[in-house]
């Protein structure tokens, strides 16, 4: 029996190349990860909107088997903004500016948010897989060059993600306890599709 394929619809190298460490170490994982870029629309509302949403549009688009992922970071002392929007806030301010929406605050906790998305293919549910990371916002610390990581402390590590080598960020990242769900799930459908051959 050939191995199914599910679609990561991304175009950030930086997930692309993180999701495909993280699932490389699961020797269980029933499907062929394949990678495309898609336009999708992005909707405005909690990181479940927006995960849902993008999900839907991309496997409507490709009738396959789709995940998705969205991210968010958001500040305890502001109510749990930027969440979503981070993105965008980060083009913006930059990392300095994101530490100065806090200088009035005492509070610097965070949390990193990350919410994978499933679809089997066009007009089916949209199954949502979430994962979490406290840490603290601090003057940015190593290389700039996968969005928020410098600024991000994560709790018990005195490092920023971008401090940390790829394996030691995968074994405690929010995108990676969300995927761990994702996994759970999709070894539990091979599982099945075994059995039923």
């Amino acid at each position: 029996m050939s191995q199914r394929t599910i679609t990561f619809v991304t175009g950030n190298a930086n997930k692309l190349n993180e999701v495909r460490a993280i699932l490389a170490a699961s020797p269980n994982f029933p499907f062929a990860l394949v990678n495309q870029a898609l336009d999708v629309p992005e909707v405005q509302g909690t990181t479940a909107d927006v995960a849902r949403a993008k999900c839907a549009a991309a496997a409507a688009q490709l009738n396959a088997p789709v995940i998705t992922e969205d991210t968010a970071l958001g500040f305890t002392a502001l109510g749990g903004l930027p969440g979503p929007y981070i993105k965008d806030f980060l083009g913006t301010l930059g990392h300095d500016g994101l530490n100065k929406l806090l200088a009035g605050f005492a509070d610097k906790s965070a949390h990193a948010i990350c919410t994978f998305a499933y679809s089997a293919g066009a007009g089916q549910p949209v199954l949502l897989f979430e994962g979490r990371t406290a840490g603290l916002i601090v003057p940015a610390r190593g290389p700039a060059n996968f969005g928020w990581d410098p600024i991000l402390e994560i709790d018990g590590t005195g490092k920023t993600y971008a401090e940390m080598q790829m394996a030691e960020k995968n074994a405690l990242s929010h995108r990676y306890k969300a995927l761990a769900k994702l996994q759970e799930y999709l070894v539990g459908l091979g599982a099945e599709s075994a059995d039923a051959a």
